[in-house]
């Protein structure tokens, strides 16, 4: 392990380790939007770690995030709540291996269409289970509070940073940036392709199903069109295409601003935050399509070439 790895794990312990100290000293409104930005920051950031190498753009995240609210749903009566994401998690890599097994054979449009398709057909098939059972919805009333809530979120942030530090120092990391460049000379190269983006697609499913389970007390009334609901897969895109995702840390470069801006807005004109939304593809496509990271990245080169 190199000096600056050290430096840089120490960096992103200090900053997590401020971050957690944040409910000693407010539990109003600022924790409110702390949790929710602890939220995007798991959700953007494991979903880079595949989308990112891959270049697969990836609208399954709220397929995921439902499937772990509805696992906490059916079972913080009778289970011990801590065991809730844990099930989430694995319930989660098993739909994304399933999922991927299929739809990673597609590329492009088509898988784009398929991931934004998988949260509907999910949602459709709780919906259906539901009123068979004559049961609309569900209440998840716990002790849990939204301080422990966002302490949960600063621990699996942690364990998405370091899962995404150690992979991309591993050979699925390598085998995926050769995929992201050219699959074709990847398959050449003797790589396993699918199992190498399977691999990495059961990560974030997981990560994302974890994160639905710990946010479950939050909502405390669950119900389908709420769980899955399309807006979360856009919103996670979003954001960790606008911080970039050529860094470890770039997704919270997005997730940031971007949820300061969108509470602004749903607070004061609720019905833009659609046109934010396009708003936002535009901005990253005309304007930043590196995102923040491409940004920082140019603005290191021109000034080491100024340097010289």
């Amino acid at each position: 392990m190199s000096a600056t790895d050290v430096r840089n794990l120490g960096l992103a312990a200090l900053a997590l380790g401020i971050a957690a100290l944040l409910p000693l000293y407010d539990t109003g409104y600022i924790l409110s939007i702390a949790t929710t930005m602890a939220m995007f920051t798991v959700l953007a950031t494991s979903w880079a770690l595949f989308s990112g190498p891959t270049h697969y753009i990836s609208l399954a995240t709220a397929a995921f995030f439902g499937l772990g609210t509805f696992v906490t749903g059916l079972g913080f009566q009778t289970l011990p709540f801590w065991t809730l994401p844990l099930i989430a998690a694995g319930l989660g890599a098993i739909l994304a291996a399933l999922v991927g097994m299929v739809t990673l054979r597609l590329s492009g449009v088509y898988f784009v269409i398929f991931t934004l398709g998988l949260a509907e057909l999910v949602r459709q098939i709780v919906t259906w289970v539901q009123n068979r059972t004559g049961q609309r919805g569900m209440y998840v009333l716990t002790s849990i509070t939204e301080r422990d809530i966002y302490w949960q979120l600063i621990g699996l942030a942690a364990v998405v940073f370091l899962a995404g530090w150690l992979i991309a120092r591993s050979r699925l990391g390598f085998a995926l940036r050769i995929i992201g460049n050219d699959e074709t000379v990847a398959k050449h190269a003797g790589i396993n392709t699918a199992l190498a983006k399977v691999l990495l697609f059961m990560v974030s499913g997981a990560v994302a199903a974890c994160v639905g389970a710990m946010l479950a007390p939050r909502y405390i009334y669950i119900e389908p069109s709420t769980a899955f609901a399309p807006l979360l897969s856009f919103q996670v895109v979003i954001m960790a295409l606008l911080g970039g995702t050529g860094r470890l840390w770039g997704p919270l470069a997005g997730v940031i601003p971007f949820t300061l801006l969108w509470e602004f807005i749903s607070r004061n004109a609720p019905n833009q935050t659609l046109l934010l939304l396009g708003l936002a593809f535009l901005l990253i496509v005309y304007v930043l399509p590196g995102g923040f990271v491409g940004l920082y990245e140019r603005v290191q080169r021109r000034y080491r070439m100024e340097g010289r």
